[in-house]
């Protein structure tokens, strides 16, 4: 599948090299919008204008949105004012919007002054929802209908009306005042009879959101029941909207790329990597290394306290790679599952004290594997300082239990706190472990050795 796809762009590139516009046209008029988008990609400046102007008008709107935002900026600076006019009418409005965020404020002046002023209108009351909220991403093109017609009015007002809306499957019923009334699917109005008013088939449990909901909550309403689409209202329950579900995906995908990111110890990037500058890149990442840089002076600090035990003993410190790593690893370990299962809400802070309970049983159980493995391992190398190996083994116990109970606390208490609980995550988790690992290594050492 890989190497036809890539075998095409490769054609379809050789026939741009040698100005074969026509069969160009051909096969472009053929093929999905996403794969034309991405073929353009691939052209230079210069050919993308001409490859995008000898697309369909139909089929160019589609590819355009489907373009990244380069190549957007690039189309608009070069295309005439009717081209432009054309395409942001066509354009679904959340598409429209979407693109209108991220273009400069030139370009963006520029597209408005094109667009219709009912257009015109409706992408600026979009802009001034809350950034990330469910008005944001929310798209205008719904199918309403009323409770009163019958199933036969319902398909003929589909039909006059249903072509740009971004979806018609799913309809809405909504009283003259646009409240939202119910929820009725194409399905339903397939099974029923014609005569059949959409007030008797109609659900009137409408799951819906409110347009400042946040955009996260959006996209878990969407995993939890399933939906296609999904209805937004204002503050006087009217319906204003739908989000869509490949909306909806690129929200789920936007919040895990966050989350990876906050996990990894990084200032969240709204661009892509390659397309991020280094000066960006490295700022995003200098203060949350700058945090854990300073709070490892703890552990620098422990070490130093304990000192002398170094000193009458210096074994002890070939271990401290081992402690600490472990307890980092297993506190990770926790973390991480904690942080998912709060994100996908299987996991609530009101579950707290569940989950310490079933993590200081399963740190137990890894404790006791890991000392007893260990135990055979220093015995067997270090013969003949018993009370070493059992320092070592009891130390790295302690830890282990002590490890997953603060992995699995600190996510919560951050989702108590209203925090990110994906800033929780394994690198300042493993920062705070090492420091407590340390205190419980040489407290142990300290009354076991009596050092």
């Amino acid at each position: 599948m890989s190497e036809s796809k890539e075998w095409t762009v490769e054609k379809l590139l050789s026939l741009a090299e040698q100005r074969q516009f026509r069969r160009l046209k051909e096969l472009l008029s053929d093929m999905n919008e996403v794969d034309v988008a991405a073929f353009i990609e691939e052209l230079n400046s210069e050919r993308t204008v001409v490859v995008f102007r000898m697309l369909p008008k139909e089929q160019a709107t589609d590819v355009f949105a489907c373009l990244p935002i380069e190549k957007q900026e690039h189309i608009i600076n070069s295309i005439t004012d009717s081209e432009l006019k054309y395409i942001i009418e066509d354009l679904f409005v959340d598409d429209a919007v979407d693109m209108l965020e991220e273009l400069p404020a030139m370009v963006v002046k520029r597209v408005l002054k094109n667009a219709a002023p009912d257009t015109r209108d409706l992408i600026n009351q979009f802009l001034n929802y809350p950034e990330n909220s469910a008005g944001s991403i929310m798209t205008a093109e719904y199918i309403g209908l009323k409770k009163n017609m019958t199933v036969e009015q319902a398909f003929t007002y589909i039909r006059r009306n249903g072509v740009d809306k971004e979806t018609i499957y799913t309809c809405y019923v909504t009283d003259n005042k646009r409240k939202l009334e119910g929820v009725v699917t194409v399905k339903d109005l397939l099974m029923n009879p014609y005569e059949t008013t959409l007030g008797d088939i109609m659900d009137d449990r409408v799951i819906k959101v409110v347009t400042t909901e946040d955009q996260e909550m959006v996209a878990e309403t969407f995993n939890k029941y399933d939906l296609l689409s999904l209805p937004v209202v204002d503050q006087e329950d009217r319906l204003v909207g739908i989000v869509t579900v490949d909306d909806a995906v690129d929200v789920m995908q936007q919040e895990a790329t966050e989350d990876i990111e906050k996990m990894a110890a990084m200032l969240p990037s709204e661009k892509p990597y390659l397309k991020e500058s280094v000066f960006n890149l490295a700022k995003n990442r200098l203060l949350w290394l700058l945090v854990l840089m300073f709070s490892s002076m703890i552990t620098g600090g422990i070490l130093a306290k304990y000192e002398a035990a170094f000193a009458a003993l210096p074994l002890l410190v070939t271990f401290i790679p081992m402690l600490t790593g472990t307890g980092g690893n297993a506190g990770s370990q926790s973390s991480t599952l904690i942080i998912r299962g709060l994100t996908t809400g299987d996991v609530e802070p009101s579950d707290i004290f569940k989950v310490v309970w079933k993590e200081i049983r399963v740190g137990v159980i890894v404790g006791v594997v890991l000392g007893l493995i260990n135990f055979i391992r220093l015995v067997i190398m270090y013969p003949g300082n018993a009370m070493i190996c059992l320092t070592v083994v009891l130390s790295l116990f302690c830890t282990v239990i002590m490890a997953k109970t603060i992995g699995c606390m600190l996510p919560i208490v951050a989702s108590k706190l209203k925090l990110d609980p994906a800033i929780m995550a394994a690198p300042l988790i493993s920062t705070i472990i090492d420091a407590f690992s340390l205190i419980v290594y040489f407290q142990i050492a300290c009354r076991l050795l009596n050092i």
